[in-house]
């Protein structure tokens, strides 16, 4: 078969349809174009390891070429179905696949072991419009505000750090072993956020994402100490039902951070330090909570998260922790949610397994069904792996969005010049192919977290590309998320550089003022929080892609290049103003309309 020209695209509806991912039940037609007439089949790989070979139907095309088609029934097929093609002429045999880095689109020729392409196949699912369309502000509360009035800290920890100005630079005091010996604290609490719910809300944030709010020794509290309680440092539960009345009356909800899969080991659960009335797993293998931890020898070795002794991990699915924390008439989901939390985001979910989350998102859906469950995830979550197996993230059953870390490394490449804006787009749309549409709307495009170094740090502290950035966060599909003093250029590297305190009364106002404004207009226009997505193909340097909902376009134009560039073959054609720039319109005539973008620069385009 020298020479043969074979052609595949699954990101085209001319080789497969519909595109994406598909509900279950759902046909799929795929489709190859071929040169010549050969014999020509696909293998499909079901989400068990099943395989299932079918032969395809011949069609000659007027060129000369030969169209191979088959029908494929998803009702059987939840979970991810892969598939290459199979070229047989005579004795010779090649296998058509997806490319290398297993990003859809057009493929390639193999001589063996073909990389699968990829059907995402789910059960149809519902994400809340208050969700889908919000802009979320990630607070880590004990660097956000304290809202006491004279300023003084609520009930510091035994043996704690508290630093001496607000504006210290934050650090960890560490014993000979790396471990931290004193964990330090600010003062940010719940009174603090009740306070300034006006500021968030004048940013045009409508959810607010808290980080952990229950008692804990540490400053993060990523390490809980007892669930069924805000830790004093914060404040009371009644403040934080006060916090969700109150934001709720404003147009905003409250999400709550939260981690499953271990405990502190000075927690009432396991007790190694005695700090609790309770008998803790540590202390006795007649606690009640013994059988919620995994010990290997008992007490002193046990299962912990990455092999933290101070993180002892939770066998998730034993029956009186399922019912503690989910099951139960009084349980932790039920309670928090009761209170006023209008979600839950699942930190390190991997660790947890996919049966739990069920459980989860079934038992929130019978407490309110306008709630929302997010995960914690760094990859393609449609195809993640973890700990050999397969997961179940977005079938439709567990969470109904995740942390969109992939686009934000994305997105820093292009605007620092690491890769074209075709690579881009490449990237995004492998997301956009492989995700159900529901999810990849929801998802929480972050470009900086409480995990990562400060955008403006990763920047370089450029605040122009910083500005550059925003613009395609916002405008992109999925729901963008503000970590605290982004929006004020607040730099930090690693951790802890990262979880500065807020810079009260030092704000950068031209970028808070420059942040409004492009949530402004997100907020504003349908076609940015539901329409198409569509990417164009343009100079290297030049990322430009269209949003298309009911009546509205809006195109979005980002030069990333020190030089001015000339934007052609693009069907503008029509009428159109610059949203970010009102006193800035056009009138395209024709088909071949040409448009300047300038040095660094963007433009927001709505179709008038």
């Amino acid at each position: 078969m020298d020479g043969i020209q074979v052609v595949h695209d699954s990101q085209s509806i001319e080789f497969r349809k519909p595109f994406g991912a598909v509900e279950v039940g759902q046909k799929v037609k795929l489709s190859i174009k071929v040169d010549r007439e050969i014999v020509v089949a696909v293998e499909l790989i079901q989400f068990d390891g099943t395989r299932l070979n079918m032969g395809m139907q011949k069609e000659y095309l007027n060129n000369s070429e030969f169209r191979y088609s088959v029908e494929i029934d998803t009702s059987d097929a939840l979970g991810i179905l892969e598939y290459y093609f199979i070229l047989i002429d005579g004795y010779d045999r090649l296998y058509y696949g997806n490319n290398y880095e297993h990003l859809g689109g057009i493929g390639q020729i193999y001589n063996y072991n073909p990389v699968p392409y990829q059907v995402t196949i789910y059960e149809k699912s519902h994400i809340p419009n208050w969700y889908k369309e919000g802009v979320v502000y990630q607070i880590l509360i004990d660097r956000f505000y304290n809202g006491n009035e004279d300023n003084t800290i609520n009930s510091p920890k035994e043996n704690s750090f508290i630093y001496g100005r607000w504006n210290d630079s934050p650090m960890y005091i560490n014993d000979s072993l790396g471990r931290i010996a004193r964990w330090d604290f600010y003062g940010g609490n719940i009174k603090g956020i009740i306070k300034k719910l006006d500021y968030i809300k004048s940013l045009g944030a409508s959810i607010i994402q808290l980080s952990p709010i229950f008692k804990s020794s540490s400053c993060h509290k990523y390490d809980t100490a007892n669930y069924d309680l805000v830790d004093e440092m914060f404040g009371t539960n009644d403040e934080f039902k006060e916090l969700c009345e109150v934001a709720e009356q404003k147009g905003i909800k409250i999400i709550l951070d939260v981690v499953l899969s271990y405990t502190s080991s000075d927690s009432k659960y396991f007790n190694k330090m005695g700090n609790f009335s309770e008998v803790g797993a540590y202390q006795s293998p007649n606690s009640k909570y013994y059988d919620w931890y995994k010990f290997r020898k008992y007490p002193y070795q046990y299962e912990s998260w990455w092999g933290i002794n101070e993180r002892p991990n939770l066998n998730s699915m034993e029956k009186s922790y399922v019912d503690y924390i989910i099951k139960g008439k009084s349980s932790i989901i039920k309670k928090w949610i009761d209170l006023g939390s209008s979600g839950w985001r699942l930190n390190v979910i991997d660790e947890l397994p996919d049966e739990f989350i069920e459980l989860i998102r079934k038992r929130m859906l019978e407490i309110n069904e306008n709630t929302v469950l997010l995960g914690d995830i760094w990859d393609d979550a449609s195809n993640k792996i973890s700990y050999s197996k397969r997961r179940k993230y977005l079938q439709g059953k567990e969470v109904h969005a995740v942390t969109n870390y992939p686009l934000r490394e994305y997105l820093i490449n292009f605007i620092k010049g690491y890769i074209t804006s075709n690579r881009f787009k490449q990237k995004i749309m492998s997301l956009f192919e492989n995700y159900p549409r529901e999810s990849f709307y929801g998802n929480i495009n972050v470009v900086g977290t409480n995990d990562t170094e400060r955008i403006l740090t990763v920047l370089d502290e450029n605040v122009e590309l910083l500005k550059l950035l925003v613009v395609i966060q916002f405008t992109l599909p999925g729901v963008p998320l503000i970590y605290y003093g982004d929006e004020t250029g607040l730099k930090g590297g690693k951790e802890p550089d990262n979880r500065k305190s807020y810079p009260w009364e030092k704000e950068n106002t031209q970028l808070i003022n420059f942040y409004q404004r492009i949530v402004d207009i997100r907020n504003s226009q349908n076609g940015l929080k539901k329409g198409d997505l569509n990417i164009y193909e343009t100079d290297s340097n030049v990322f430009v892609f269209e949003r298309n909902y009911e009546n509205e376009k809006i195109i979005v134009l980002v030069n990333v290049s020190n030089e001015q560039k000339l934007i052609e073959d693009i069907n503008f054609s029509g009428n159109y103003v610059n949203l970010f720039n009102p006193s800035e319109k056009y009138k395209f005539i024709g088909k071949n309309s040409i448009i300047t973008v300038f040095p660094r620069n963007f433009k927001i385009l709505c179709k008038i």
